[in-house]
């Protein structure tokens, strides 16, 4: 069966998947990155990783993967095929698509950006799917975004584009480890949210899902904390559908999945905002946590589609 293998690679761990033409999901698996053991290590992983999967589809499906599809966090350039910088994973520089193609025979590998790939997926079959325009917001320890144009997402002239997390919504607050202060990120995002409600609680254990818990029982002080992050949240996003007027507004990562306790009070905060700009459609995401792994497969098949494969293995 004709297939692609698709790794999501994240800060702690790796989500792979054999995907078929359709985008069914053949096979899944997961590994630790073992970051501890530093880059050398990381990048080992993801080459051992992608190996044995391909070995799987030898045995278990008739045929060796066409392509190989691979989310990373950090900046990349997808281009080139390198994984330029990644905080969380400790490298610089690597050329990633080569040591893949390398390592699995001259298989043809595409690069993509963890938040953009997820956006992908969400875009074409998840949340998003029939939007022309659609922006992809996960709030997770940070905040990225996709921007959604025509079945595919941008990356920008520098590979930057999307990055909502680091417009800054309150001027001379919180610095941020960009090197700017107020970032919507340290206001926004689900590790925001959960140093708030610890510092409110007194309870350094105390993290976002905690927050939502106590806001839909009615605690003042969750619901101030709450609040606090929403408007910063909906001052990001409506400058951001000022900037591209999105026909849907994708909300993921873990700070969505408070439900209606998140979505309810953000429409409405946006709604107030808005003036002349067209309202969009803000919808939680489809895919969870497998929207990276999934985008990944769609970089492998796009890759297919459009490249011959004797330019993208060296």
């Amino acid at each position: 069966m004709e297939h692609v293998i698709a790794l999501d690679v994240g800060g702690t761990g790796m989500k792979a998947a054999l995907v078929g033409a359709g985008g069914e999901l053949l096979h899944q698996t997961r590994r630790d990155t073992g970051r501890e053991r530093g880059p050398d290590a990381v990048v080992e992983s993801i080459l051992a990783f992608a190996a044995e999967l391909r070995a799987h589809g030898e045995r278990h499906l008739g045929a060796p993967a066409a392509a190989v599809g691979v989310a990373v966090p950090g900046i990349v350039d997808a281009d080139e095929g390198v994984a330029v910088y990644s905080a969380n994973l400790g490298w610089r520089d690597v050329p990633l698509r080569a040591l893949l193609g390398r390592r699995l025979g001259g298989v043809p590998v595409a690069l993509g950006h963890d938040v953009r790939s997820g956006g992908l997926a969400e875009g074409r079959i998840g949340a998003g799917r029939g939007a022309d325009r659609f922006l992809f917001v996960p709030l997770g320890t940070g905040i990225a975004g996709a921007i959604g144009i025509g079945g595919r997402v941008e990356a920008g002239a520098h590979g930057f584009a999307g990055e909502i997390g680091h417009v800054v919504v309150r001027p001379g607050g919180t610095p941020c480890p960009c090197g700017q202060q107020g970032c919507l990120e340290r206001y926004a995002s689900a590790s925001a949210v959960s140093r708030a409600w610890a510092e409110a609680t007194g309870d350094p254990e105390a993290d976002a899902a905690d927050c939502a818990k106590a806001v839909a029982s009615g605690n003042g002080d969750a619901l101030r904390v709450w609040q606090e992050a929403v408007d910063a949240l909906a001052d990001g996003l409506v400058t951001a559908l000022t900037l591209l007027d999105p026909r849907t507004l994708i909300i993921g990562g873990g700070l969505a999945e408070a439900g209606e306790t998140l979505f309810a009070p953000l429409r409405d905060a946006v709604r107030r905002r808005v003036t002349f700009q067209k309202l969009p459609s803000i919808v939680p995401a489809a895919l969870g946590d497998t929207a990276g792994c999934l985008g990944a497969g769609l970089l492998a098949w796009d890759l297919l589609e459009s490249t011959d494969p004797a330019e993208v293995t060296t």
